[in-house]
C-alpha cells in the first residue's frame, strides 16, 4: 500500500511578507514531500495564514484597515514567493476562514464535554494609556527563569520557558511603554495539568514522534516537585474583547487565544482542500496508516509538542505522527536583523534574477534531521553551486549531449558495453539509500551521496575523453557508448536530485523526452532512445548579483522639501531689511468686503493718532468678530495701493504654506502680550 501523508508547515503570521526563514522551512518540507511522492506516497501538503490576534488587530488599525482587509493584503503577496522558489502546497488557507471557526468551536466543545475546560478569575495586565488588556506578546520584561531581558509575556526565546505574563520581572507595555496595572478578568483554561493529559503527553512525547533532542527538552515539563506535581500547568486559552479571533461558544466577549485556533488551521486547510474534491475530512483522517507530519522551527516546539497533541487527543481526533523541528538560518554566522541589514530578502533574491534552485540546493546541502542552525555563507554558496551543480552535475550532460545530437541524430546506444554497465549499475544501486536519506530528512547526506556518484561519472568521462574520441578515425562506436553512458548517468543523478531541483528536473525530462521521473525509474535503462537537442540548463552564480543581495540597501535619500513649500528668497543686506518698516498694529474694526470672497477690510491703529484702512485676503481663515481688538504686525511704509474696493494703506503679515491644498490654513502674525500699537519690529 502506498504511504499516506498529511503534511504541514508552521503557519506564518499574517502581519508581514515571508522572510528567508519561512523559505528555508518551506523548501525543507517541499523537498521531503516531493521525495515521498517520487516513492509513490499519496500526500496532502497544506498550510495557511495565521490571521488572528491582537497584533494584527492593532496593525490593521494603524493602517486604517479592518483586520480582514489587512490580512487579505498580506495574503495577496504570498504566491509570488511560493511560485518563485517552486514550493508546491496543495492548498493555502486562512485561520479566519469559516472552516477554522467551525472546527475550533467543535474542538473546544469536545474538550469542555471531556471536563478539561475550567474558568477562573485572574489578574491580567492592563495598559492604562491604551485602555485595554494587554495580549501576552505586547507585554515585555525579564524572563522569570533565566533573567533574559525584553522577553515576551508568554515564553522566553532564550531558554524556552513558558510562563504567565504576570510572572515577568519589570514588565512594560510594548504598545505604550507604560507600566501595566493588574485588573481581574474571567478566563478559560485547558486543564493540561489534569492527570489524563500529563499521562498522555508523557507517553506521546517519548515514543519516537520527536527528535531525541526535542524529546529530551520536552521531558522537563514532566519533572515532579517534592509533592509529585509536574511542571506542566493549565493553559490560558481565552482573551477579552476587543480581539480579532474566534468567539468562544456561550461566552460573550471572550475569544480563543490565537495559539488555540492557529494549529486547528492545519485541519481547516485540509478540510477546504478535501471539500473541493468531494471528500470528507473525518473519513480521510480515520484512514488506517495515515501519517500526520508537521515541519516547524525550534521556537514553537512547546505549542506543537504539548498543547497541540493534547488538544487533538482529548477532542477525539488523530494526533501527529511526527513533528520535525529545524533550527534557525544565520548569514555569515550572524543572526538575521532587518535593522542591521544582515538578512536575505527572498523577494529581492528573485528580483535580482538569482536562480531559486541554487538556494534550494544550498539549503538542502546543509539540512539534516537534527535541530541545528545552518549558516548562509556567500563564498560557500558560490562554491557549492558552481562546483557541484554546474561543474560536476550539469557538465556531464553538456560534455556528451552535443556529440549524441550531431553524430548520432539524438539516438542513444542500445548497449553501452561492460564498463559502462558496471558504472550505471553502481549508480542504480544507490537508489534505495538516497530515497531513505530523503525520507529521514538527511538532505545533506543525500547531496553528498549524489555528488560522490557524480565524481565517479566525471572520472569515467575524464578517462575516456569523448572530445578526443570524436577526432579519432574508427572510434564512433566507442564515442557513442561513452556519451550514452554519460546521458544515462545524468538521468540517474537527476532522479536523485529531483526533490531538490524540481524545475531543473522538468527541463531535463523535456531534454531526455521522458515521462516525469520517479525513484523507480532508476532501476530501468533508457536503452535505444532518442533525446532532444541540448539547451544549456544552468548558469554559474553571478557574484555581482549575490553581492547586491547581501549589501544592505542604501537608506533612502530624504526628499528636500523647501520650508513652507517654497525656496527661500535670495539674500539681502541689512539696509534692504531696515528699509521695510514693520509695526505693531491694533485691529480696531474688521468687516466683510461686499463683492469679494477673499478680502476683509481692517481698520488699524498704528500709534499715529489716526487709523489706516487695509484690505487683507484672510477671509477664509477668520470671521471679522474674531479679529477686533487683536494685535498684529503690518508693513507700515508700503505705498498705498488703489483697489476696486478702495485704498489699502499697508499690509498685515500672515503665514501660509505655498501649497494651500496640501497644507491649508492662513495664520495672522500676532506679537506677544505687552506689545503696543506703533512699536517697531526689528
Amino acid at each position: 500500500m502506498p504511504r499516506k501523508l498529511f503534511v504541514t508547515t508552521a503557519l506564518p503570521y499574517a502581519n508581514a511578507a515571508f522572510h528567508i526563514g519561512h523559505m528555508m522551512e518551506y523548501i525543507q518540507a517541499d523537498t521531503w514531500v516531493r521525495a515521498q511522492r517520487m516513492g509513490g506516497a499519496e500526500v496532502n501538503f497544506v498550510c495557511a495564514d495565521d490571521a488572528h490576534g491582537a497584533p494584527i488587530m492593532i496593525a490593521a488599525e494603524k493602517a486604517g484597515l479592518t483586520p480582514q482587509q489587512f490580512v487579505a493584503k498580506i495574503a495577496a503577496g504570498r504566491q509570488q514567493y511560493l511560485d518563485g522558489f517552486h514550493i508546491a502546497f496543495d492548498h493555502w488557507h486562512s485561520t479566519d476562514a469559516p472552516e477554522n471557526h467551525a472546527l475550533a468551536q467543535q474542538i473546544y466543545r469536545k474538550l469542555r464535554d471531556n471536563g478539561l475546560i475550567a474558568t477562573r478569575t485572574i489578574e491580567q495586565f492592563f495598559d492604562p494609556d491604551k485602555g485595554m488588556f494587554l495580549p501576552d506578546r505586547f507585554i515585555k520584561g525579564e524572563c522569570p527563569k533565566c533573567g533574559a531581558k525584553d522577553q515576551y509575556g508568554d515564553n522566553c526565546e532564550v531558554c524556552g520557558t513558558v510562563y504567565a505574563p504576570t510572572d515577568l520581572k519589570n514588565p512594560y507595555s510594548a504598545l505604550s511603554g507604560a507600566t501595566p496595572v493588574l485588573r481581574t478578568s474571567e478566563h478559560f483554561f485547558f486543564k493540561l495539568s489534569d492527570p489524563r493529559c500529563v499521562a498522555f503527553l508523557e507517553q506521546w512525547t517519548q515514543d519516537g514522534k520527536l527528535q531525541s533532542e526535542v524529546a529530551n527538552k520536552v521531558r522537563e515539563w514532566f519533572v515532579r516537585d517534592e509533592n509529585g506535581k509536574p511542571a506542566l500547568g493549565d493553559w490560558d486559552i481565552s482573551r477579552d474583547a476587543p480581539y480579532f479571533g474566534i468567539e468562544i461558544p456561550d461566552a460573550p466577549g471572550k475569544y480563543f487565544y490565537v495559539w488555540l485556533d492557529a494549529p486547528i488551521g492545519y485541519l481547516a486547510s485540509l478540510k477546504a482542500l478535501l471539500d473541493k474534491r468531494g471528500e470528507d475530512l473525518d473519513a480521510y483522517l480515520a484512514q488506517p496508516g495515515l501519517e500526520q507530519v508537521h515541519f516547524i522551527g525550534k521556537d514553537i516546539v512547546t505549542f506543537h509538542t504539548l498543547f497541540w497533541p493534547a488538544t487533538l487527543h482529548f477532542s477525539g481526533r488523530k494526533v501527529p505522527d511526527q513533528v520535525h523541528v529545524h533550527g534557525f538560518l544565520t548569514v555569515n554566522n550572524d543572526k538575521m536583523s532587518k535593522s542591521r541589514g544582515t538578512g536575505i530578502s527572498p523577494l529581492r533574491y528573485l528580483e535580482l534574477g538569482l536562480n531559486p534552485e541554487w538556494l534550494r540546493y544550498y539549503l538542502a546541502a546543509k539540512l539534516s534531521a537534527r535541530v541545528e542552525d545552518i549558516d548562509f555563507n556567500p563564498e560557500d554558496f558560490v562554491a557549492r553551486v558552481n562546483s557541484d551543480l554546474v561543474g560536476k552535475y550539469i557538465n556531464i550532460a553538456s560534455r556528451a549531449a552535443g556529440f549524441i545530437g550531431k553524430r548520432f541524430g539524438g539516438w542513444l546506444s542500445a548497449d553501452v558495453g561492460v564498463e559502462g554497465r558496471v558504472l550505471l549499475d553502481a549508480l542504480r544501486a544507490h537508489q534505495a539509500t538516497v530515497a531513505e536519506l530523503y525520507a529521514g530528512r538527511e538532505f545533506a547526506k543525500a547531496v553528498r551521496e549524489v555528488m560522490a556518484l557524480a565524481d565517479r561519472v566525471n572520472e569515467y568521462v575524464d578517462t575516456h575523453k569523448p572530445w578526443e574520441l570524436a577526432k579519432k578515425d574508427g572510434a564512433d562506436a566507442q564515442l557513442h557508448d561513452v556519451c550514452t553512458v554519460c546521458i544515462e548517468a545524468f538521468r540517474l543523478l537527476t532522479v536523485y536530485l529531483k526533490p531538490i531541483l524540481p524545475a531543473l528536473a522538468g527541463q531535463v525530462e523535456a531534454f531526455l523526452q521522458v515521462q516525469p521521473l520517479q525513484f523507480a525509474d532508476a532501476a530501468r535503462a533508457l536503452g535505444r532512445h532518442q533525446i532532444a537537442a541540448y539547451q544549456h540548463l544552468m548558469q554559474r552564480v553571478d557574484t555581482a548579483k549575490l553581492d547586491a543581495l547581501l549589501t544592505p540597501p542604501a537608506p533612502p535619500v530624504p526628499e528636500v522639501v523647501p520650508p513652507g513649500g517654497e525656496a527661500l528668497a535670495g539674500e539681502i543686506g541689512m539696509d534692504a531689511f531696515t528699509a521695510v518698516d514693520l509695526r505693531v498694529a491694533k485691529i480696531v474694526n474688521a468687516e466683510l468686503v461686499e463683492g469679494s470672497t477673499k478680502l476683509l477690510r481692517l481698520t488699524l491703529d498704528v500709534g499715529e493718532g489716526r487709523t489706516r484702512n487695509v484690505f487683507s485676503g484672510i477671509r477664509s481663515a477668520y470671521a471679522p468678530e474674531q479679529l477686533v481688538g487683536q494685535l498684529t504686525v503690518m508693513v507700515a511704509n508700503l505705498a498705498p495701493r488703489k483697489m476696486k474696493f478702495g485704498i489699502s494703506e499697508g499690509m498685515v503679515l500672515a503665514a501660509s504654506h505655498a501649497d494651500e491644498k496640501a497644507t491649508p490654513g492662513i495664520f495672522l502674525l500676532t506679537p506677544a502680550s505687552g506689545a503696543q500699537p506703533g512699536m517697531r519690529v526689528r
